[in-house]
């Protein structure tokens, strides 16, 4: 057998076209390469008693995390900076790597966006809860975490007697949440909440953030909502009937998060990245959509604690085709950090590990990174979130992995990436899709 090139016999043209075809394959080969990111709503923890001092994470049953864990690299994330506890509307800003502090401006834009609800120049958005008030405190801010798409029709029509020049547009969303889109002149997202987050405690009055008079006017006009909305959903015979069973009605309305737009560019204007996100989260989805990604819904998937998780991962397994990067989000986590039940996030949790299983049986690994991480720390002891790293890790073709072998908090600290911060992990992703940018020369 020949085992070497004779030059004085080459076809040197029939030699160039060969090497002119394996530079295609290889740069075909670069143009093909994909990532998935997925984020388990505030799955990191802190240790926890209940759990012999250890997180959920370190109690799981995770096989196919801790696949992804050994097979990459690791690091923890500091979503914003260290200590400093995002909002998961900030938190996934970040986490598709624009700046939270310069292009943030509000969640209840990203909200209404989420639920299809788009959001101009000059409209003011929140985000907002049914909740069970007497006397003008809040007994229960959730209403028993009440399934609020009962009230979609009802809503429909909400009009401000005082304020008739306002259009007003109210759209339940998951559970026990809502958003509130105020159209017309003369508005101003600088304004505080009416909800106080806190249970026992009174109903808050809107107030302007800055001296302007778009900001007193949209506060007075705020609060002059909160009254009409109280008054009709006091109204509801659904109330009658909770109140009837011992239920805690859902007989007022409680707004946060007022926001415009975000200020970002799309990725794919900006990395020319085509990407896809698989979430019922209306806050992620938002964010996904000002990014510039198609958004899709996975049967089942409910944005709560009983989501299933394996038609989110057939989903994206659908859709990666079409996509270079597709995010995906699993909210039950958090809700179950929220309530304080460890127990029910160790579930989820394996139901997510259950979901990545998926994904690594039916993605080509050879063309396809793998990235796993939380958006924030939730504590169960706090119901809330926390400011402490999030674990991440990432597997794929050219990844120099290291000796880390669990998916967890103090696992993924002793990892190769280090500590990193949120905005940092889009870059590393799109680097290795080889779709960032040289600095300097």
């Amino acid at each position: 057998m020949q085992k070497f090139v004779d030059a004085r016999n080459c076809d040197f043209e029939r030699l160039s076209l060969i090497t002119l075809i394996l530079k295609s394959i290889r740069f075909r080969r670069i143009e093909i390469m994909k990532a998935i990111l997925v984020v388990g709503d505030g799955m990191s923890d802190r240790p926890l008693k209940e759990l012999d001092g250890k997180t959920p994470l370190e109690i799981a049953e995770t096989p196919n995390l801790d696949k992804v864990a050994r097979a990459g690299v690791c690091g923890i994330m500091d979503i914003i900076s260290p200590g400093i506890p995002p909002g998961s509307d900030i938190a996934n800003i970040a986490l598709l790597g624009y700046d939270p502090i310069k292009s943030y401006r509000g969640r209840g834009a990203l909200e209404a966006f989420g639920a299809n609800i788009p959001v101009n120049e000059g409209d003011v958005a929140f985000r907002g809860n049914f909740a069970y008030i007497e006397e003008g405190i809040v007994i229960d801010r959730r209403a028993g975490r009440i399934d609020g798409t009962i009230f979609k029709d009802y809503l429909s029509e909400v009009h401000l007697p005082s304020h008739p020049e306002i259009s007003v547009t109210v759209m339940p969303t998951l559970e026990h949440r809502l958003v509130v889109v105020l159209r017309g002149r003369g508005l101003s997202w600088k304004v505080s909440d009416t909800d106080p987050h806190k249970d026992k405690v009174k109903v808050l009055k809107s107030t302007p953030l800055d001296s302007s008079e778009e900001a007193e006017r949209t506060a007075f006009i705020v609060n002059k909502l909160s009254e009409e909305l109280a008054d009709l959903m006091e109204k509801h015979p659904v109330n009658r009937e909770r109140a009837g069973r011992g239920l805690p009605r859902a007989n007022g309305i409680l707004l946060r998060g007022a926001g415009e737009p975000p200020a970002i560019k799309s990725m794919r204007e900006l990395f020319s990245i085509k990407g896809g996100c698989v979430s019922a989260t209306p806050t992620v989805r938002g964010v996904c959509r000002y990014a510039g990604f198609d958004v899709y819904d996975a049967p089942g998937g409910t944005g709560s604690i009983n989501t299933d998780t394996i038609s989110k991962a057939k989903t994206v397994e659908q859709i990666l085709p079409d996509y270079d990067l597709v995010y995906l989000h699993v909210k039950g986590t958090d809700n179950a950090s929220h309530d304080g039940n460890p127990r029910l996030k160790v579930k989820i949790i394996e139901n997510i590990d259950k979901m990545i299983g998926h994904l690594l049986d039916h993605i080509d690994l050879d063309e396809t990174y793998l990235a796993v991480t939380a958006d924030h720390t939730t504590s169960c002891t706090a119901k809330d979130h926390r400011g402490d790293p999030v674990p991440v890790a990432i597997c794929g073709p050219e990844v120099r992995s290291d000796s880390v072998a669990l998916f967890s908090e103090r696992s993924c600290a002793a990892g190769g990436l280090g500590r990193i911060k949120g905005m940092d992990l889009m870059p590393i992703l799109l680097d290795f899709l080889n779709k960032t940018k040289l600095i300097g020369s």
